[in-house]
């Protein structure tokens, strides 16, 4: 279909004149003032993506366009109030002139004009993430009474997540739960059933969850030929941010509403990094095909690192599969520094004691504490070092989350050790019993009373009491069919107490009750697993449980004491994931090993790439320093095993990098 886009009515706006040759670099220049049609934007780490955006904006402007035939689809609210307040800034446009914000922001708004032509009214409502999951349960309990009474099925939340990932990515449902869900596939045929029974329901009240924003805004622009023509009219120029990060629904819904081909996607393929959530890397790989005449701007210029952490990452992009990745080079605008060190530690402790040391060596320099991060593939990487900090009272804060043993999976099992080890713990057991279903503080407690009485009575231990007929009487009956299992673990558990050693108490711990538990807790149940499996490696430190229950309940207290203000100078610990968008002056990346970084899940599924891309992105936070760290041995309990470094450090050549060698001494 060819589109004439007719004049905008109304005068022409005032624009103050603005000198872009002067205000941008050649290549944002370039891009800023390209001629209509379409464009991608690949914009490297650090290298103004933001600016390049914002003065596309005011570059329309003075071209004439209208502020509201301009849309402007951004993954935060937040993002689109900041960009369009610059846009104000630079041009006098008030930014509630603006079509902008997130696609769901924008769904809505279109839906509540439009909604009608997909049964939706003008007076429907949106259901939060709690409400939605209460109506999804209650659509599963219809359907099959006993589904959430099997402790491996997944429970509303988790179950949520996977019919929501399924609808973003539109992929078949079944499809989905085999690849990213596999615990659950015994059970594909009926979430299937459930996931139509949920969309019944809403229908039926009329309400909407935020998933439904997306599919009915594509679904309007599908089968509403004239609400498509409007918009498509309507918005002559759509500018996406972040579009490597868009999912198969969001692309979608671009491809339509810019149909005349004037978009302006800007992103970096080579930081496409959150499959997970849905993000469709072939998006931004596939663009020009879908959009015949694509100009492809390279802005390349990195205003952030240094010329040597440029390099090394340049090299990382280098080792990336050809033919699967669109060429570029950063280039530095700064002076040079160190080249990045690669640094061999024995093992994760070493690791640990190694970072804080060089920390307070960068503090006695003038470093900020603020100014420097730790930054590992997953939470359970970070335990050693957590440890260390909080031994030598450094103040830090875990970006990523929780602290890790404050993390709810980490609380439970922990729990479930303390009441085998001391079953008078009434706060130990209160923790594992609420897990079942219909079981609150007051009948937890009733349980407790119950089986001490029968422990007493017939001079008993209490964990084997609990599997008396005095105490399953008093098991409400969603959960009599969990008890004797939850039951058995326990006896299992302090089976081990007085033959094994701690590391095998845990171990035990993980493969019973309340592994099976995990499995309908948390749809990310893999990581959550491996958090719980490195315990595992930290409890073979001890001899006895009570000396590992104790040094938990001590770092535990200590951490607590410690709370420290997210604003204050502290040290900051996070995930990849979560330090993606964020710099530093100096960046530490540990457990840079094989089947630590990359994962082992990642090297078994062959899925390597979006690995390499994360550690690419870490590389890139760095502004000043960098430092690649590597565990030599891990030890889980049991003999400790050989580690090998990270694949991605051999694909770097090794002129790009220092060694860094390590002394017992703690010199360097």
């Amino acid at each position: 279909m060819d589109f004439v886009l007719k004049p905008e009515p109304g005068a022409p706006l005032a624009i103050p004149p603005i000198d872009f040759r002067k205000e941008l670099n050649e290549e944002q220049y370039a891009a800023v003032t390209a001629p209509d049609g379409p464009l991608l934007v690949l914009a490297g780490a650090g290298s103004g993506k933001t600016r390049t955006l914002t003065y596309r904006v005011a570059h329309l402007l003075t071209q004439g366009v209208r502020p509201g035939g301009i849309l402007l689809l951004t993954f935060t609210n937040k993002a689109a109030r900041e960009m369009l307040h610059r846009v104000q800034d630079l041009t006098g446009v008030e930014a509630h002139r603006f079509w902008g914000g997130t696609f769901h922001h924008i769904g809505h708004k279109l839906l509540r004009t439009h909604g009608e032509a997909v049964g939706l009214s003008r007076s429907f409502t949106i259901l939060d993430a709690e409400e939605a999951e209460s109506l999804l349960r209650d659509a599963v309990e219809a359907k099959d009474k006993a589904f959430f009474k099997d402790k491996t099925h997944p429970r509303p939340g988790p179950l949520f997540e996977i019919i929501s990932f399924a609808r973003n990515t539109q992929r078949p449902l079944g499809e989905t739960i085999t690849h990213f869900y596999p615990q659950h596939e015994a059970v594909a045929d009926l979430i299937g059933g459930f996931a139509a029974a949920y969309r019944e329901r809403k229908r039926k009240q009329n309400v909407v969850d935020y998933d439904d924003l997306l599919e009915s805004w594509l679904e309007l622009l599908r089968t509403a030929p004239e609400v498509a023509a409007w918009l498509q009219q309507r918005f002559r120029h759509t500018l996406v941010d972040e579009y490597q990060d868009t999912n198969t629904l969001q692309a979608q819904i671009v491809d339509i509403v810019g149909a005349h081909h004037r978009i302006m996607a800007v992103g970096d393929d080579a930081q496409c990094i959150y499959s997970w959530r849905g993000a469709n890397f072939e998006n931004i790989m596939t663009f020009p095909e879908r959009h015949p005449g694509t100009q492809i701007h390279r802005i390349e210029t990195n205003y952030r690192s240094t010329p040597s952490i440029l390099a090394f990452a340049n090299g990382v992009l280098a080792a990336q599969p050809k033919g699967r990745h669109f060429d570029k080079e950063l280039r530095p605008a700064r002076p040079d520094h160190e080249k990045p060190f690669l640094v061999q530690a024995l093992d994760t402790r070493e690791q640990a004691m190694f970072v804080v040391q060089r920390i307070k060596g960068l503090v006695d320099e003038g470093r900020p504490l603020a100014d420097i991060a730790v930054l590992y593939r997953a939470h359970f990487q970070a335990l050693d070092l957590q440890l260390e900090l909080s031994r030598l009272g450094v103040p830090y804060v875990i970006t990523s989350g929780v602290r890790f043993f404050e993390q709810a999976h980490i609380r439970d099992l922990v729990a479930l050790l303390r009441f085998v080890y001391n079953p008078a713990d009434t706060m130990a057991w209160q923790r594992i019993a609420v897990l079942l279903p219909r079981v609150g503080d007051k009948g937890a407690q009733k349980l407790h009373d119950a089986a001490l009485a029968h422990a007493r009575a017939h001079q008993r231990n209490l964990v084997d009491a609990l599997a008396s007929d005095d105490v399953k009487a008093r098991v409400p009956k969603e959960s009599k069919d969990e008890w004797p299992r939850l039951v058995a673990s326990l006896q299992e558990i302090a089976g081990t107490l007085q033959t094994e050693k701690p590391f095998k108490t845990v171990e035990v711990a993980i493969e019973g009750w309340y592994g099976d538990y995990l499995k309908g807790a948390y749809a990310n149940y893999a990581s959550r697993l491996d958090d719980l499996k490195s315990l595992i490696g930290f409890a073979a430190r001890f001899d006895e449980i009570q000396d590992l229950l104790a040094q938990i309940a001590l770092l535990n207290s200590e951490t607590s004491d410690r709370q420290v203000d997210p604003d204050a100078d502290a040290l900051r610990l996070t995930t990849v994931h979560q330090a993606k968008g964020l710099e530093f002056g100096v960046v530490f990346i540990i457990g840079l090993a094989e089947g630590l970084f990359p994962l082992r899940r990642a090297i078994e599924a062959d899925d390597l790439d979006e690995e390499r891309r994360l550690f690419y992105v870490a590389v890139t936070r760095a502004k000043d320093e960098l430092y690649l760290c590597f565990p030599k041995v891990n030890a889980k309990g049991g003999p400790a095993t050989l580690l090998s470094p990270s694949r991605f450090l051999g694909e770097v050549p090794e002129e790009l990098h220092q060694p860094l060698r390590l002394r017992r001494s703690w010199g360097w």
